[in-house]
């Protein structure tokens, strides 16, 4: 226990630019006093001490504003910023190296026993008022878009955002922008909003133009086939043309 203590402190130096000096960490970060507590509430939890496990658990929402129920599982080197509002339900589970900003909720959309809360693998990052709902998975290395609502699970180093979350493609987001940049659009003015009408009929415009671009070039590879081809023809034709080949001299 003492040492994940002493990760949970040295982890903030990482993370949060302001933090000065562990003596500071230790005694005005929120979000180190939470999860030092719930360390504590989570052992009782374990030995069946039920009730003294959601006492302090309670006690540690009172004092720090964050709600980590004493059954959920937080893995190392766990970060929550700020803090102020997050709520980690029973069957959560949150996995190494993870950072929750304020107004997280790990929460649940089902009243039946049994796993009923996200997991959180490796690396993930949840952005403010992000609300993670249900038995699903976070991938490793993910990020979660503020205010985002996410029903269904993230692939690993995928972004997520949106009411409910999509997954934003980066690949073609990049396409769009060369294209843009080739017809002399200007990409940047355009934002990420799918719900905009006008976006999303310039998306479409900016992915017809990628498909055509493709379509020429392959056609133009094909011509060049044939050309190449042709003279091919042309050639072979000509060695054995009898009517132009030389004519010998009778003796």
């Amino acid at each position: 226990m003492f040492d994940h203590i002493k990760e949970d402190i040295s982890i903030v130096f990482e993370r949060d630019p302001a933090a000065r000096t562990h003596w500071e960490i230790l005694t005005t970060y929120p979000g180190v006093h939470a999860l030092l507590m719930h360390r504590f509430s989570h052992w009782l939890w374990k030995h069946d001490l039920f009730w003294f496990g959601r006492f302090f658990s309670h006690l540690g929402r009172w004092l720090t504003g964050i709600e980590i129920h004493p059954g959920a599982t937080v893995g190392r080197r766990v970060f929550i910023d700020h803090g102020m509002g997050v709520v980690i339900g029973e069957t959560a589970v949150i996995g190494d190296d993870c950072t929750l900003y304020h107004g997280v909720t790990l929460g649940g959309t089902s009243w039946n026993k049994g796993k009923r809360h996200p997991t959180l693998e490796a690396g993930v990052v949840i952005g403010a008022g992000a609300k993670i709902l249900g038995p699903i998975t976070i991938g490793e290395g993910a990020k979660i878009g503020s205010n985002a609502v996410v029903v269904k699970d993230v692939p690993a180093n995928a972004t997520a955002v949106g009411i409910p979350a999509r997954i934003l493609e980066e690949e073609k987001s990049k396409q769009r922008e060369a294209t843009a940049q080739k017809i002399g659009f200007a990409a940047y003015a355009v934002g990420n909003d799918e719900n905009d009408p006008m976006i999303k009929a310039i998306h479409s415009l900016l992915d017809h133009a990628a498909k055509q671009d493709t379509a020429m070039r392959d056609l133009q590879a094909q011509l060049d086939r044939l050309n190449i081809n042709a003279e091919t023809d042309a050639e072979v034709g000509e060695a054995f043309d009898v009517q132009s080949a030389p004519q010998r001299s009778a003796d």
